[in-house]
This record gives C-alpha cells, sequence and structure tokens, in this order.
C-alpha cells in the first residue's frame, strides 16, 4: 500500500519577479513500512519533498497523496490536523525545547494530543528505553550531548504512534559515532514498529543504513 504518492510535483517559489524552480514534474511512490533515503547534492529539491509529503508546503503543481487522502486541497486546519496524528518529524537541529526534560519534550505531542496521564507515562518510558535514554529522562536538552538531543527527537516524533516519520538531514549536525547510532535507531524502531520512514541526506556514511535509495537531481527523481 502506498503511503505516499506523488505525482507530477512542481514546486516553483517566487521572490518579487525571480522564479526558483524547486521541483519539477517529480513523481515518487513510497509505500508503508519503507525506510527510504532521499539523496542529491543541496538544491535538488530533498527537503521541498519533505514539505510536500509532511503538508507544510502545497505544490505549485500536481498531487499529493498521504495514506490515499489528497492532501493538496485539504484546509491549512485539515493540514494541521493531518500532521498531528499521522506524521512525525525529525529536525537537523534537533527542535527540542530548551526548559522541558527529555522526557516532557517527548510526552508533549502526547499532552497536545490529549493522552492520559497514565498512557503518557507508559508511552514515554517505552520510548526512552527504546532509545537508550531511560537514565537520562529529567535532564535538559542542554545537559545532553548532541546524540542524545537527536535521540529524545526520534522518541518525540514516535509518541503519537504516527504512520510516517519524516528526518530532514538527522545525522547532519552529528559526528560519524553519533550518527551511525542515531541511524541504527531509527531502522531499528522502523522494523520493530512497523513505521515508514523518508529522510532526506547528502551525507555518504547514513546512506547505507537505507532499505530504499531515491536519487533527487535538479528536481527530479534521476534514472541514473
Amino acid at each position: 500500500m502506498n503511503v505516499i504518492k506523488l505525482t507530477d510535483v512542481t514546486k516553483v517559489y517566487k521572490i518579487g519577479a525571480v522564479e526558483t524552480p524547486a521541483l519539477r514534474g517529480l513523481t515518487l511512490n513510497i509505500e508503508d513500512g519503507e525506510f527510504t533515503a532521499i539523496v542529491g547534492p543541496s538544491g535538488s529539491g530533498k527537503t521541498t519533498v519533505l514539505q510536500m509529503i509532511g503538508c507544510l508546503d502545497r505544490p505549485t503543481k500536481g498531487s499529493v497523496e498521504v495514506k490515499g487522502q489528497d492532501v493538496v486541497h485539504l484546509s491549512d486546519n485539515q493540514r494541521a490536523e493531518l500532521r498531528k496524528g499521522t506524521i512525525g518529524f525529525i529536525f537537523q537541529f534537533f527542535a527540542l525545547i530548551p526548559v522541558l526534560t527529555a522526557y516532557e519534550n517527548v510526552e508533549l505531542p502526547l499532552v497536545l494530543t490529549g493522552v492520559k496521564a497514565s498512557a503518557r507515562r507508559e508511552r514515554v518510558s517505552e520510548l526512552l528505553q527504546a532509545v537508550g535514554l531511560s537514565d537520562r529522562a529529567h535532564h535538559r536538552p542542554d545537559q545532553l550531548s548532541g546524540g542524545e538531543k537527536q535521540r529524545v527527537a526520534v522518541a518525540r516524533a514516535l509518541a503519537v504512534d504516527p504512520v510516517l516519520v519524516l528526518a530532514d538531514e538527522p545525522t547532519a549536525n552529528l559526528d560519524t559515532e553519533n550518527g551511525n547510532q542515531v541511524m541504527e535507531i531509527m531502522r531499528r524502531l522502523n522494523g520493530d514498529m512497523g513505521t515508514t520512514f523518508v529522510f532526506a541526506t547528502h551525507d555518504p556514511r547514513v546512506i547505507p543504513f537505507a532499505r530504499r535509495t531515491v536519487e533527487l537531481r535538479d528536481g527530479r527523481v534521476s534514472d541514473v
């Protein structure tokens, strides 16, 4: 089953009279349970693809479907609701809330979606254990290493049991050892939970972790 279906997607950014094409008729299908890397040089369209899939932007032309639903014509509120319950995000710069502990950062999506306290405790504890951070639960981000911060971000992305997790350059700010640890954890959780992972990267060190690689070139899927 296709979790993601992009058909002939074009995205053109306009600044004044200047138009910059980011995607040029891109077509891409991603099936349930995949662990897919979107690769390519800077400017190839990697981040724009994730923004389309994550309902963070709309295409200039073309169709974007998530779980069989056309998301292009949804209202902003409908897109936000879809994101909240269906898609988890992992960012290059971690995007943790600095005044919250690791536990509270992972718990926050559950609070926002109205999950009861007892179920929150069980879910957060399970996820922190899964990423190897049970002993760091009550540390704030400024008390964690870069690798630990990204592992918290992975746990937070999985908090609401999303269908899909999107990661934009998840190892860009990590050294090789920590980057490899984060990728191993993501790949293990993909297998254990069946959650679809799509990550964008230009880092050749982490591409071998992918079970499928999609190369972009000039806003299109490369045939090379």
